[in-house]
């Protein structure tokens, strides 16, 4: 077997095992940071509907409460408020959703579906959890949520959500009498879900990984070209020229020329070796014609 074959084939296996550890270290590394992403921007999302809602409580329901006497308006309810921030960042991220869930709501819209009614009945049925996270498939493709629960803790809520009588007469006026009572102290009404999209993440985690190793072959590749080219230059073609006049010498003809060679490494050594050998070759046969 050729040196230039055998090399080429010790190159093959050193690229082929640096490219599969490169690949699935590559690989998990860019999965994980996708992964990362999608959980920061679903808890970005849920924190800025937990701030939307302290700022509606502390400082827009206290402006409106005289208003309220003669119109119930939604806007002084924090959850009706970080709906609808976080709705207009739906209009540039379809993908992207906040709901408050609730089994029995006042608004129709923040009515629970099947599967969001499992995730509240989970909390209600003592699950430790103090936040619920997990993936979905959708229309729209995969869906990681956070999903966080709605308890009644402040007596002050019960106001609006007892009874139809102790409720406001303006809130009955615009949400009817058939849902959003009964609610008590301590109880899991619903919860907050946050549901931000899987596919975007993982795709460019995916091109990521396909562009690295596409240049990792193609340095690999580089790198073969370069070496085989050192290798044929600097070894394989004065070995191949050493070894014909070496068959020369063998055959009888002392009159081939020394092998010219100005190096100081290993290749030079063994040129030198080979002319003083020729050397010693000519001066013993001509001792022996004398």
């Amino acid at each position: 077997m050729r040196l230039i074959l055998k090399f080429n084939l010790v190159f093959l296996a050193v690229f082929l095992a640096g490219f599969a550890v490169a690949g699935w270290v590559s690989w998990s590394l860019l999965q994980q940071n996708a992964r990362d992403e999608i959980v920061q921007n679903a808890r970005l999302v849920m924190e800025t509907a937990l701030a939307t809602r302290a700022y509606t409580s502390s400082q827009v329901r206290p402006l409106l409460e005289t208003q309220m006497k003669y119109a119930f308006l939604p806007q002084s309810v924090p959850a009706y408020s970080a709906a609808e921030v976080l709705s207009g960042l739906r209009k540039q991220f379809p993908e992207y959703s906040y709901k408050e869930a609730t089994l029995n709501p006042t608004n129709p819209r923040n009515r629970a579906t099947d599967w969001e009614a499992d995730i509240v009945n989970r909390f209600r049925n003592g699950a430790a959890e103090k936040e619920i996270v997990g993936e979905r498939q959708t229309p729209g493709g995969g869906s990681f949520y956070i999903a966080r629960p709605i308890q009644i803790k402040d007596q002050a809520c019960l106001y609006c959500h007892s009874t139809v009588e102790a409720a406001p007469k303006t809130m009955i006026d615009r949400y009817g009498p058939a849902n959003g009572f009964g609610w008590q102290v301590n109880e899991i009404i619903g919860v907050q879900l946050v549901s931000v999209p899987t596919d975007v993440p993982i795709a460019r985690a995916n091109a990521a990984f396909r562009t690295f190793m596409a240049s990792l072959a193609g340095v690999f590749v580089f790198i073969g070209i370069a070496l085989n080219l050192m290798l044929a230059g600097m070894v394989i073609r004065p070995v191949a020229k050493l070894s014909k006049l070496a068959d020369e010498v063998s055959l009888g003809n002392m009159d081939v020329p020394d092998f010219q060679l100005r190096r100081r490494d290993e290749i030079g050594v063994l040129a030198d070796s080979f002319n003083r050998m020729k050397k010693s070759l000519v001066q013993a046969m001509k001792m022996l014609e004398a």
